[in-house]
């Protein structure tokens, strides 16, 4: 995480690392007064970064000094009637008409764009509004919700979770896959919110795009071939997951991908498949499917039983982490885990559905990839020619958690430890934490006996977040960032998760425990400029 002294620096930093990229460096995420930067340890080390870094962050003083871009200007219709507004106009101490008034008459400029596909972060240069975050996020957020957060104004692309306060409502799309620009929103657009109660409106949308309907996923399609897999129950949730989407952030997509990776790899390695290849992510089991055709299975993950009935009705029983064969009219079934929370299940020759931005994931945050499952989709079976040997010898990665354990993540500290007393610092690892129902895979609520305390009770600016980021709200109880989690965020951050631990994070089910082992303190790095 490099920190500046303003969005001017960041932009122009981000700008200088963009004209003359460092090798290594794999992903930037840019924030309100930080860049959150991703790197590979193997081409690059952390000293010679922070050195490079040093010598882009001398550079862009030219940069610094430019003519700002003049982009394409959108005008957005606003129906103000947030549930927040009142609110907002009592921090502000004006009414409510004058919030409505101030907001429409400011012109804004997009900074930068992140949290979800399509939020974009706009400020203005007339407008010195600051207005916090509200204490604990809201679990769900409408789309087209118009929203405030410290000096930032923005529109939810999608229903998610977030802490901004609503002011209003607009029914333009900010998100859409079907147009040659998929956000309404870039950076250096300017943008002028319009009162639709008292205001008739033209919505001036970019040249390049067409107003159609929204198309971020796509359909499970009929199979072509005779070998497919019919789905009979779906249970609580059955997904398209592989790896993720690296590298997507420019589009403010975050990497999503399997909650349990070692575990998708494992399934496709014991069907002979390439690793990588696309699997069923099944949550709490309930997932049941009938073979038209022969075909290998594979199901890894949670700790489930698996029942094999053939078409003269006789009933097999068979183990996670083996090769099953199935034949024509066989019915395969998943009941409900004793430990672990997701099953895999590969297909030898691997499901022929539609990638969607490089990835079959879906993201829930985004709601962007293959269409989660529902029943009677019928699954086509990939070719079956360049497959590999399967093999025998794969094993979970961990024993899996449940619900009766107390699980020990390995967490590194940092980098805002210094938003926090000591006392609240010493309780994140010596208090038990319990994971709660809201839980998802976009990360864990947990809840403490008691709260993390803080010392700094300012707002944070919005900074770049990871997978495995503890992430404390104003309420101080923590939420875990996990596959779909949000790529920015403006809730201190405390610690994360080691790496090692995030396929086991993504394991434990609801009301299990967990402590968290600090096995690194947070240094900051301090480069010298001369």
């Amino acid at each position: 995480m490099v920190e500046l002294g303003g969005l001017a620096e960041t932009l122009a930093l981000l700008d200088s690392l963009h004209v003359a990229p460092v090798l290594g460096i794999e992903e930037i995420i840019p924030a309100a007064r930080t860049l959150m930067v991703r790197f590979r340890p193997t081409k690059i080390s952390a000293q010679q970064l922070v050195a490079e870094i040093i010598v882009a962050e001398i550079s862009n003083r030219d940069l610094l000094e430019r003519e700002p871009e003049t982009g394409q200007k959108i005008t957005i219709p606003v129906h103000y009637n947030g549930d927040d507004l009142s609110i907002v106009a009592e921090i502000l101490g004006i009414t409510v008409a004058e919030v409505i008034r101030q907001h429409t008459e400011n012109e804004y400029t997009v900074a930068f764009t992140g949290f979800a596909p399509g939020f974009a972060y706009m400020v203005s240069e007339t407008s010195q509004w600051n207005i916090p975050r509200r204490k604990t996020p809201r679990t769900r957020i409408p789309a087209g919700a118009v929203a405030l957060a410290g000096e930032f104004s923005s529109v939810y692309p999608q229903a998610s979770p977030g802490g901004w306060q609503i002011i209003g409502m607009t029914t333009e799309r900010m998100w859409d896959l079907s147009r040659p620009s998929p956000a309404l929103l870039q950076p250096g657009y300017r943008v002028n919110f319009q009162d639709v109660e008292h205001s008739p409106v033209t919505v001036n949308l970019p040249k390049t795009a067409v107003k159609t309907t929204i198309k971020n996923t796509v359909s499970v399609p009929v199979p072509a071939t005779a070998c497919h897999l019919e789905i009979l129950s779906v249970g609580l949730q059955t997904l398209f997951q592989d790896l993720g989407r690296v590298g997507q952030s420019g589009l403010g997509i975050s990497e999503s991908g399997a909650m349990d990776k070692s575990a998708l790899r494992c399934a496709n390695r014991i069907v002979g498949n390439s690793s990588d290849q696309a699997c069923l992510e099944i949550v709490q089991g309930g997932f049941k499917a009938i073979a038209h055709g022969q075909m290998v299975l594979a199901i890894t993950g949670a700790s489930c039983p698996i029942e094999i009935k053939t078409p003269a009705g006789e009933i097999f029983y068979v183990n996670t982490y083996q090769p099953i064969d199935l034949n024509n009219g066989d019915e395969i079934s998943l009941g409900l885990p004793t430990a672990g929370l997701r099953s895999y299940l590969a297909v030898r020759g691997g499901f022929a559905v539609a990638d969607v931005l490089s990835s079959h994931s879906f993201d829930t945050l985004s709601n962007i990839g293959p269409a989660p499952l529902k029943t009677s989709d019928k699954l086509a079976i990939g070719a079956t020619s360049h497959c590999g040997a399967v093999s025998f010898s794969e094993t979970p990665a961990f024993d899996m958690p449940n619900n009766n354990q107390v699980v020990v993540l390995d967490i590194i500290l940092g980098p805002r430890t210094d938003w926090f007393t000591q006392e609240g610092i010493e309780l994140l690892s010596e208090q038990t934490w319990q994971v709660t129902p809201q839980s998802n895979r976009i990360g864990l609520r947990l809840n403490g006996e008691c709260s993390l305390s803080r010392i700094n009770q300012q707002e944070l600016p919005s900074e770049g977040t990871c997978a495995g980021a503890i992430q404390i709200p104003a309420s101080g109880q923590p939420v875990l960032f996990l596959a779909d989690h949000p790529l920015t965020g403006g809730y201190p951050v405390i610690a994360s998760v080691a790496d090692y631990h995030l396929d086991l994070a993504g394991q434990i089910p609801v009301n299990a425990k967990i402590r968290f082992n600090p096995i690194s303190q947070f240094h900051e790095i301090q480069g010298s400029k001369d």
